[in-house]
């Protein structure tokens, strides 16, 4: 029988050590993928500073109860076990926190059975936790989108007249999401210098990053059938950080009149945990009072926006960084249950692994603008970094690195970070 516990009760305690202002206490449990000298590739869940490897503690029989196979723990992606879907997920995510609570000895008493599953994550490789079939991606802070608005059109035209009455998103390219930890090379492309005739080709000058934040799906409805807002809960496995790179001198030749291309789909970075929307609830806030009324099909009840503090900071090559960008995905117009809804509205299928990004993430204050175009206001107001220089957007040898918490009075649950260091072009 499946132990029922509520894990996220902020009373838990792990008899797994988690030392202080871990992102990974027992309330979160993360899912995500890991492998080390001795382990292929597998399902792992963060506790701490290491490692519940799924794969063995199937094979042990602690999960017999689930509907699980060994395959879907040891597997190169998580979608496996995506598919047995909200309530087997969650049911599973139940059970380990019932494993490590101090209070039940059924597995902390048996010490081969815990060396075999607990892998320290200093010793592990995280890797691309989902295969994603389709990504998609939003544009739904409205600080953002009246920052660019004001840069590119004036004040008084900020937002163009749909960005209130539809959450604006555009389709962008799985096949270069990755993951934390792996390089990207400087992209080239055409861009049109304001004081030339024709455009030239090569590397990118105005290299950007955009903090978001990504949502996965479970597999959702029959092709020509919607999500509604009262249902997408069901359909949202979790969250991850999400550095959606942008090429802004490419992009602004390339955009109209249909949107980015080349200046979007040759990076986008993710964190390697996936943070599961059932521990996210605790930190559920209401959002921003939405005028005009939406349509029908766009309202919601209760509340559902998240209350999680975004950090961004820059590490120059001598290994000094600086903090950027603190910001909030309370920073949000459009919460991820309209953008589910809206994007299955017209019938469009959503399968499992997809992926939804919010968009960049910007508050009202500079210090919480969530790119460089707005930082240094296009341009016009570099940074200077630790070692004296400046930067307008982002050079080569540079790492971005993006951090995410969500707290309250009781726990503090996070993210880990996505770090990606800039090469040149090729």
């Amino acid at each position: 029988m499946v132990n029922m516990i509520n894990a996220n009760d902020p009373k838990l305690k792990s008899w797994v050590e988690v030392p202080n202002n871990s992102d990974f206490p027992i309330q979160n449990l993360p899912f995500g993928i890991f492998s080390t000298e001795k382990k292929n590739k597998r399902v792992g869940v963060a506790i701490g500073e290491n490692i519940i490897d799924l794969a063995s503690l199937k094979e042990l029989g602690y999960l017999n109860e689930l509907p699980f196979s060994a395959e879907d723990f040891n597997n190169s992606y998580l979608n496996a076990m995506m598919q047995h879907g909200k309530f087997a997920v969650r049911a599973l995510r139940d059970q380990v926190s019932f494993l490590l609570d101090q209070k039940n000895d059924e597995l902390q008493s048996n010490k081969n059975h815990y060396d075999l599953v607990l892998d320290n994550q200093s010793i592990a490789n995280l890797h691309l936790p989902i295969e994603i079939g389709d990504y998609t991606d939003f544009y739904s802070s409205e600080q953002h989108a009246y920052n660019v608005g004001c840069m590119f059109r004036d004040p008084d035209n900020a937002l163009l007249p749909n960005w209130k009455h539809i959450p604006v998103g555009y389709h962008g390219r799985s096949s270069s999401v990755i993951a934390s930890g792996v390089p990207i090379h400087r992209p080239k492309g055409q861009q049109k210098p304001d004081d030339q005739p024709n455009p030239v080709f090569g590397p990118c000058k105005l290299l950007d990053f955009e903090l978001e934040m990504g949502f996965f799906t479970f597999d959702g409805k029959p092709l020509g059938d919607s999500i509604t807002t009262a249902e997408a809960d069901d359909y949202i496995f979790g969250m991850c950080l999400f550095n959606d790179w942008s090429a802004r001198d490419i992009q602004k030749w390339e955009y109209v009149p249909l949107g980015p291309f080349l200046a979007k789909n040759f990076a986008s970075s993710m964190s390697p945990w996936i943070v599961t929307l059932d521990a996210l609830q605790p930190y559920k806030i209401p959002g921003p009072k939405q005028y005009p009324d939406v349509l029908p099909y766009l309202e919601y009840k209760g509340d559902k926006h998240y209350d999680i503090d975004l950090e961004v900071a820059i590490k120059i090559p001598n290994g000094e960084e600086k903090i950027v960008s603190k910001s909030n995905f309370k920073n949000m117009y459009w919460n991820m249950n309209q953008q589910l809804a809206h994007h299955t509205i017209n019938g469009c299928d959503i399968r499992c692994g997809d992926l939804l990004a919010s968009g960049t993430i910007s508050g009202d204050q500079k210090e919480a603008y969530g790119s460089m175009l707005e930082i240094s206001w296009k341009g016009t107001q570099p940074i200077t970094m630790p070692d004296g220089s400046t930067r307008k957007f982002i050079n080569d040898g540079d790492t971005v690195i993006m951090r995410g918490t969500a707290q309250n009075k009781d726990i503090k649950i996070g993210f880990g970070e996505v770090s990606t260091l800039v090469l040149p072009a090729k």
